[in-house]
């Protein structure tokens, strides 16, 4: 009997050391599905540190974090670490990259309509672009979003990259003929070229990321980022001279690639596109309530800034208006007609 009993013993400590490991692989299959939900992605963008767009994109990165719980965490790669918008927009595309802060008109290599809403003057003032950009209805945001969806990107929502200004080392600009001669940087958009060619400037296209250093060996004379851009990226150490023209209001999107985007289920994707039009929304708030703060601080430099006269202004406008009808091939005149009829719809008290 004894020996029976010491049998029944050991069993026992056998059945015990068996239900410690399964509970132990209970507990390690319990905590698997969460960690194999944990999806990793990247966001590029181009703009500096600290500018509305970069606080914008850590917001985004932020309430996504937050609402998935843990479950999609995005790093952020400011300040072109990822290359420039043309190098992001083909990593979205390929679906090496899954989310971007974008610059839609600097892509036009990949699809002309993409600058579709670089078109001079559309808009003057922040209310007439609140109604022609911001409307998700509108021809602008519906051309870019079909555009881009054609290069397997999905735009989750849209951000303000502000009015463009012209920026030189060589003189004053305040008329189109002072923009004769001039060798400015522009990005790869038909009609922010269109534009500066009909005034006689010899136009020159190249990476961003490139610009600072052009513009410091004379390379080029000057560029035409808004006061933003050409704060936060340091653009106006090497230049004299800044004309506010208002030429070309552009705005940016929050891009995923659609490789990355399928791979998410509908809860996530519903999530992540409203942080991105939260985000979007409070960075065009930021950006506007430092637009006057970043032109003090470029004149406080030194370089001389213009704000034009209405009657001045008027003469820049029909300059931009010979563009248009040089682009209807290139944007279809039925798509240039529309937006006229949004502009005029918009102009109406």
């Amino acid at each position: 009997m004894p020996e029976k009993n010491n049998n029944l013993l050991g069993d026992n400590r056998d059945m015990n050391s068996i239900f410690r490991c399964l509970a132990i692989a209970a507990a390690v299959m319990a905590i698997a599905p969460s960690a194999l939900a944990q999806t990793k992605a990247r966001l590029g963008h181009v703009f500096a540190q600290g500018s509305p767009a970069d606080v914008a994109s850590h917001k985004f990165a932020d309430l996504v974090k937050e609402r998935t719980n843990g479950e999609v965490q995005i790093t952020i790669f400011p300040n072109n670490q990822l290359g420039g918008d043309e190098a992001l927009g083909r990593d979205l595309s390929r679906g090496s990259l899954e989310f971007a802060f974008l610059n839609p008109g600097s892509l036009a290599g990949l699809d002309p309509l993409l600058d579709f809403h670089y078109l001079p003057y559309i808009a003057s003032t922040f209310e007439q672009v609140d109604k022609l950009f911001f409307n998700p209805d509108g021809i602008l945001q519906k051309t870019l979003s079909a555009a881009l969806i054609k290069q397997n990107m999905t735009p989750l929502a849209f951000f303000e990259l502000e009015f463009r200004a012209v920026t030189n080392s060589k003189r004053p600009v305040v008329s189109p003929a002072d923009l004769k001669g001039l060798k400015v940087r522009v990005p790869g958009s038909a009609s922010i070229r269109s534009f500066f060619e009909a005034a006689g400037t010899q136009t020159v296209t190249m990476p961003f990321s490139n610009l600072f250093v052009a513009l410091q060996q004379g390379t080029v004379d000057g560029q035409d980022n808004g006061a933003t851009i050409t704060y936060n990226s340091r653009l106006f150490e090497a230049q004299k001279y800044m004309t506010l023209t208002n030429h070309v209001y552009a705005m940016g999107t929050v891009t995923a690639s659609q490789r990355f985007w399928k791979r998410l289920t509908d809860k996530q994707r519903e999530i992540i596109t409203q942080a991105a039009i939260e985000a979007a929304a409070e960075e065009v708030k930021n950006s506007r309530a430092m637009n006057g703060e970043y032109l003090d601080k470029i004149a406080a430099s030194g370089v001389k800034v213009t704000r034009l006269k209405p009657e001045e202004m008027a003469e820049f406008v029909k300059v931009g208006q010979i563009g248009w009808e040089q682009l209807a091939s290139t944007y279809g005149k039925d798509r240039i007609q529309a937006l006229k009829d949004e502009i005029a719809a918009a102009s109406r008290p």
